[in-house]
């Protein structure tokens, strides 16, 4: 017994000097991950998880609901894309044709207002935001230099980055983009709690605005600016300029940092639900038009869903960039495989949400087997 007593009193005087230690060497970050993630058996951020966070709310106007086909459902899922619906576990799966509501289910226990995180769905929103910064005037283009937002930024290769080299992935910036890894800036970012001082610390060590590498810093960085250059709260500026215009029905919620800070992680994490997802995928379909009205300018919906660099086709401004069967799709795209897959030309758009992507099957794939799929097997249903 006294054995234990002394096991146990070292195990208590060891744990306590580890915590010390986070603390001492700023990491104590790696505590919400394990209170967050892993002790609820996760080994990574999941779709739920935003009820462990704090949260700024994305408030709704005077939802407009999605038109529904007159062929509404009449056609079921094909086997093969409900086999991969089990295996990845899709929680929801849209097909909007024509602008119109052609198919859809859920799983899992979800429903058409069961909130899900967008994880780096949010990208392309914040693209857009930046979007309507610029056409409001409030940021003067993609060649705006971000240190005449942040004087952090004046220095060497620094001092050449701009507003497009973070929305087009082209910073230079020494980032670690893992999202396994307890140590990576990836992580930390998803878990600290003053996001804004850790960016001001990021290095620009390449000589941005001359290649692709995706790097989720960019776009946290570039939610900043657009936060000081509006004087608005990216939640604010987002309800403000599209989720009220477009009609979303429900209010949604984006992660923040902390309640004292109350910095939103820009590039990921906004909970909603895979209609309301789909309403940006109209936007850029109809090239920044909701109802007849502009909302985006046209020229900057076309800049985004062209690829900016000619080695680098699967990317735009915000937007990833794919050309398969003959048929140009872009799209939002997030960790676990969430998806809006937009076809201009046949007016379709695809949402996916779900738990699981198929990404560890092939982790150097651009695009992993499950886009392929959910594009094939959606369009065999159609037909």
């Amino acid at each position: 017994m006294k054995s234990l007593k002394k096991l146990f009193k070292w195990l208590v005087i060891l744990i306590g000097l580890l915590v010390i230690t986070l603390y001492v060497f700023d990491c104590d970050y790696m505590l919400k991950a394990l209170r967050t993630i892993y002790l609820q058996g996760h080994t990574t951020a999941f779709l739920e998880d935003y009820k462990e966070f704090d949260n700024s709310t994305i408030e709704a106007g005077q939802g407009q609901a999605w038109a529904v086909h007159k062929d509404y459902n009449t056609t079921s899922e094909t086997q093969t894309l409900l086999d991969w619906n089990e295996k990845l576990g899709t929680v929801a799966f849209l097909i909007i044709k024509n602008d119109s509501i052609w198919f859809e289910n859920y799983y899992d226990g979800y429903d058409k207002n069961s909130k899900s995180n967008s994880f780096s769905m949010a990208k392309s929103m914040i693209s857009a935001m930046l979007g309507k910064a610029i056409m409001q005037g409030k940021i003067k283009g993609l060649d705006q230099p971000v240190s005449d937002f942040f004087s952090e930024f004046s220095d060497g290769k620094a001092a050449q980055l701009t507003v497009g080299d973070l929305s087009s992935m082209a910073s230079g910036m020494n980032w670690d983009e893992s999202y396994y890894s307890p140590f990576s800036i990836t992580t930390r970012a998803y878990f600290y709690d003053d996001l804004e001082s850790m960016m001001l610390g990021v290095k620009v060590v390449d000589d941005p605005g001359t290649s692709y590498k995706y790097l989720s810093g960019n776009t946290q960085l570039l939610g900043m600016v657009i936060e000081k250059a509006t004087g608005e709260s990216l939640s604010d500026y987002l309800s403000k300029s599209f989720w009220k215009p477009l009609g979303a029905e429900n209010e949604a919620f984006w992660q923040i940092d902390s309640e004292d800070n109350k910095l939103e992680k820009a590039y990921c994490c906004v909970a909603s639900n895979a209609r309301d997802f789909a309403r940006f995928g109209k936007l850029y379909k109809d090239h920044g038009k909701w109802r007849g009205q502009s909302v985006l300018d046209s020229g900057f919906v076309a800049k985004s869903v062209r690829p900016r660099f000619i080695d680098s086709p699967q990317y735009g401004f915000g937007w990833w960039l794919l050309n398969y069967d003959n048929k140009n799709f872009f799209m939002m795209r997030g960790h676990l495989g969430q998806y809006v897959i937009i076809e201009p030309n046949d007016n379709v758009i695809i949402v996916r949400l779900g738990h699981k992507s198929d990404k560890a099957a092939d982790p150097f794939a651009t695009f992993s087997a499950d886009i392929y799929a959910y594009i094939d097997e959606a369009y065999k249903m159609m037909n």
